[in-house]
C-alpha cells in the first residue's frame, strides 16, 4: 500500500521528462484530458489487487508469468478477428508453459491500451524533409507527413474508446468459453502436426493430453470445474503518456489509494527510468503492481535505488523487473545485478524480454529478430538465474496472432528474403503465431527439464 500522502497524480509534471510529445494546441489537450478524467475507469483496483498478489507468488517461485502482445497496437487494426487470434495464440502459450513449469501462469497481454511508443531519436528525416517521430497512434500518425506526425490530443480520446471496446471483448473471450482448456489444447494438437518440428513437441503435447485425460476420469471437466473453461486475463502496458495515464488515475473507495485505471499493469521502460525523472515518480504512486525494464546499461546501485523508490515497503508483487539485455550481453550484464538485488534482500519479480535487445536491421533497412537470439537470451536467462539461486519468473515477448513475417528463423527457417512477404508492423518486428507457440514450447522443455534435474538433485541429497 502507498505510505507517502504527498503524492498526487499531477506531481509528476514537476519532474523533469523524457520520451514527452509536444503538442502544439494546449488548450484542445487540456480538454481532452478533462473529459478523460471524468470517463468511467477502463480497469477496476480489486483486479490490480488481484494480479499483484498473483506476481507475488511468481516472485517466491510458485507461478510464472506469460506477458505478450503487440509493439505498438494500431487503431487501423481495431477488428475483433485480430484480437480474438492474439488472445488465443497467448491461451495456447500459457498452456504449453503451465505444464513444463508446472505450475500457474499469470496471463498479460500488451493489449487495449499499448499504444505509444519510445524512440531514439524525437525526429525523423525523409528525402531532406524532417518531421516529428511516430510515437504511436495515442500521439500521432505513421504516415510521414506533416498532418500525421503532428500531436493530437484527440487520439487519446479515440485510444480510450477503442481499449475500453476490447476490455470488453477480452472479458467475454476469457469467461465465455472461448479459454476451455480442452480448446485450447486441441489448438495445439492442430499447431503440432503442421510444424516442421513435429517430432519435438509430439511428446509433450501427448503428455498434456494424457493429463487433461485423467483430470477427466476424476470427474474433473468443463462443465464441474470454473478454472478448465474460464481464465483470468491482465493489460498492461508502458506508462509512457502521463497525460494519459494521470487523467485515468482513480482512488479506490474502499482502501483510499490510488491506481492507474488504464491497465492492470503498468511499466516504466529503459529510457525513462530516470531516478528523479516524471515516469518513476508517476508510477511510485500508484498502488497497481508495477515493472521496470532494466537494460544492458543499468548499474547495480542505481537499481537498487529505483526498487527502493518504486518498491519501499519491499512487498513481493509490487514491482517486476523485465530484464532486456540482448542475447550477447545477458552473460555479464545480469548476473552483477541479481547478485546485488539478492544480497540487498529486495523481493522482485524477474522475467526476460529477448526481444528488444536482439533489434537488427537488414540490407533492405528493415528492422528484424532473429528467433535463435531470442531464443539464446531466454535460455541465458535461465541459466544465470539457475547460478545465482533465484527464481526466473516469466517471459515477456512482442507477438501476434497474425502471420506476419518480421522475424527471421524459426520452425519454418524465415529469412531475410521472406520479410517482404506479410511485414505489417509499424514499430518493432513481431514473432508470428507459430513461431510464439516454437518459443513456449521450447521454453517449457526448458523448465520441464530443470524441474526434473531439481527433484533429482533433491533425492539424491535425501
Amino acid at each position: 500500500m502507498s505510505t507517502d500522502k504527498t503524492w498526487s497524480p499531477a506531481a509528476w509534471r514537476n519532474r523533469p521528462i523524457r520520451q514527452a510529445p509536444t503538442y502544439p494546441d494546449r488548450a484542445a489537450l487540456e480538454a481532452v484530458e478533462s473529459r478523460l478524467r471524468a470517463y468511467p475507469p477502463l480497469v477496476f483496483a480489486g483486479e490490480a489487487r488481484r494480479l499483484r498478489a498473483n506476481l507475488g507468488l511468481a516472485a517466491e517461485g510458485r507461478a510464472f508469468v506469460l506477458l505478450g502482445g503487440d509493439c505498438a497496437e494500431s487503431y487501423a487494426e481495431f477488428t475483433a478477428n485480430i484480437l480474438r487470434d492474439t488472445f488465443r495464440v497467448l491461451l495456447q502459450m500459457s498452456v504449453v508453459l503451465t505444464f513444463g513449469a508446472g505450475l500457474p501462469v499469470v496471463k498479460m497481454g500488451r493489449m487495449a491500451g499499448q499504444y505509444a511508443k519510445p524512440r531514439s531519436s524525437d525526429t525523423e528525416t525523409q528525402g531532406g524533409i524532417t518531421l516529428p517521430s511516430y510515437r504511436g497512434d495515442i500521439i500521432n500518425g505513421p504516415d510521414f507527413t506533416t498532418a500525421a506526425r503532428t500531436p493530437d490530443p484527440a487520439r487519446m480520446e479515440l485510444g480510450y474508446f477503442q481499449a475500453a471496446a476490447k476490455l470488453n471483448l477480452l472479458r467475454a473471450f476469457a469467461s465465455g468459453g472461448y479459454a476451455d482448456l480442452h480448446d485450447v489444447h486441441r489448438w495445439n494438437l492442430g499447431f503440432v502436426e503442421r510444424s516442421p518440428l513435429a517430432e519435438r513437441y509430439r511428446d509433450l503435447s501427448a503428455r498434456i493430453d494424457e493429463t487433461l485425460s485423467f483430470m477427466s476420469a476424476c470427474g474433473m471437466t468443463s462443465a464441474t470445474t470454473r478454472d478448465l473453461r474460464e481464465t483470468d486475463f491482465y493489460v498492461a502496458h508502458e506508462a509512457l503518456l502521463l497525460g494519459f495515464e494521470e487523467a485515468l488515475t482513480r482512488v479506490d473507495s474502499t482502501t483510499g489509494d490510488w491506481y492507474g485505471c488504464s491497465a492492470h499493469f503498468l511499466w516504466i521502460g529503459d529510457r525513462t527510468r530516470q531516478l528523479d525523472g516524471a515516469h518513476v515518480d508517476f508510477l511510485r504512486g500508484v498502488n497497481n503492481p508495477i515493472g521496470m525494464k532494466v537494460g544492458p546499461s543499468q548499474e547495480a546501485d542505481d537499481l537498487l535505488a529505483l526498487i527502493d523508490r518504486l518498491n519501499p515497503a519491499n512487498e513481493p508483487g509490487r514491482l517486476t523487473l523485465i530484464a532486456r539485455m540482448g542475447a550477447d550481453k545477458i552473460g555479464t550484464k545480469l548476473p552483477p545485478l541479481l547478485r546485488a538485488v539478492e544480497r540487498e534482500g529486495r523481493k522482485v519479480l524477474w522475467i526476460t524480454d529477448p526481444m528488444h535487445g536482439n533489434t537488427i536491421s537488414t540490407a533492405n533497412n528493415l528492422k528484424t529478430r532473429s528467433f535463435d537470439a531470442i531464443l539464446s537470451e531466454v535460455r541465458s536467462f535461465f541459466d544465470i538465474h539457475a547460478a545465482e539461486g533465484s527464481w526466473a519468473g516469466g517471459v515477456h515477448v512482442e507477438m501476434t496472432g497474425q502471420d506476419v513475417t518480421e522475424c527471421v528463423g524459426g520452425a519454418h527457417r524465415l529469412t531475410e528474403a521472406d520479410l517482404g512477404t506479410r511485414y505489417e508492423t509499424f514499430c518493432d518486428p513481431r514473432l508470428n503465431a507459430e513461431q510464439s507457440l516454437e518459443l513456449a514450447f521450447l521454453v517449457a522443455a526448458e523448465l520441464k527439464r530443470r524441474r526434473e534435474g531439481g527433484r533429482e538433485a533433491a533425492l539424491a541429497a535425501q
